[in-house]
């Protein structure tokens, strides 16, 4: 549970430094995440059932989290589960989560005046709900969480379609 906590800290500072744009700092706290992840890991494999754990799965659900994001400000592209070092549900988990990050972003580029940058995140929001509606989900945890692909989707819409009518004006 305390390492759990300890991983859920850094990647919470590393998605907070890459807002402020703080790239040196997240540059050393990607790799403090990493070394803690990998620490949370050789915890987890003592015992097979500490992986199922919620202790486990939320640290491991905030790390992907900021792996994904990182990967995009960095490269503009997301790093897919086996890169991060997740399974497969809490990558998709993470990814759902980080709509809303995205959605922060955007709104910080608005005031930039970088649309490109809203425009590229609105696009990846969009692609990101469009491949989850694919899934056949049910009433699951993943079901529930990716609803809050769409309200992200539709807020940065939103501002898409508010930027456009200040351009116009």
């Amino acid at each position: 549970i305390n390492q759990g906590r300890i991983v859920q800290k850094v990647a919470k500072q590393l998605i907070y430094s890459l807002h402020r744009n703080e790239l040196k700092e997240s540059g050393s706290l990607i790799v403090q995440a990493k070394k803690e992840k990998k620490t949370l890991d050789l915890i987890s494999d003592r015992k097979a059932s500490l992986k199922g754990e919620g202790s486990y799965k939320d640290a491991c659900q905030e790390y992907a989290e900021a792996i994904l994001f990182y990967s995009f400000i960095k490269e503009k592209k997301l790093a897919d589960y086996k890169e991060v070092g997740v399974c497969e549900h809490d990558y998709l988990l993470a990814m759902c989560d980080l709509t809303g990050e995205l959605g922060r972003l955007a709104v910080a580029s608005s005031i930039k005046k970088d649309y490109k940058m809203v425009d590229t995140i609105k696009n990846l929001v969009s692609d990101i709900w469009a491949e989850f509606l694919k899934f056949n989900l049910r009433n699951s945890d993943l079901r529930r969480k990716s609803d809050s692909i769409k309200w992200n989707l539709q807020k940065i819409e939103d501002l898409v379609y508010d930027i456009s009518i200040r351009e116009k004006i």
